[in-house]
């Protein structure tokens, strides 16, 4: 009878574990899904601002935080150069893209004379981010991709540079 009883009692200590074990990851998955969601109404409502301001050269000044002047045209450039950016983070922070795809389409969007133009005119808001974040980690393979590109002999730029550990 002892026997049977410490059985009993090994069992429903091995179901609580279990219950424990899954209902921590139920909650590790639900708060995933927040973060998500939560980044998802952050990037719909940073692209509808951006979108606002390309339509309106008054919004657009707002936005203008360049070291020079730039006209209209290359402002509205500028902010679609940056919504396609931060589009290419938005996937990969939701888990969409994994560092290499994105140094992919990093490497892709570095091809554009227009977008280096603008990561070129946007280096100051970068000197602000802590050295340590993710964004930051992210600029520095954006700056080292067109760095390579641009000492690399070959034309074929789809081969240049690899993407890091981080």
């Amino acid at each position: 009878m002892a026997t049977q009883i410490s059985a009993i009692r090994r069992l429903g200590s091995a179901a609580r574990a279990g219950l424990g074990a899954a209902a921590t990851a139920i909650a590790e998955r639900s708060t995933r899904q927040r973060r998500r969601a939560v980044l998802t109404e952050q990037h719909r409502l940073h692209f509808d601002l951006l979108c606002k301001a390309m339509d309106d050269p008054a919004l657009a000044a707002v936005l203008n935080t360049y070291e020079t002047e730039i006209g209209p045209e290359k402002q509205r450039q500028y902010l679609f150069a940056n919504a396609l950016y931060i589009n290419a983070l938005y996937f990969h922070r939701i888990g969409a893209l994994t560092r290499a795809e994105l140094h992919g389409h990093f490497r892709i969007m570095c091809q554009n004379p227009v977008f280096r133009e603008y990561w070129e005119a946007t280096e100051h808001h970068r000197k602000s981010l802590p050295e340590s974040s993710d964004e930051a980690q992210l600029g520095r393979m954006m700056d080292t991709l067109i760095q390579d590109q641009a000492d690399a002999d070959a034309d074929e730029w789809w081969v240049v540079g690899e993407p890091d550990e981080g």
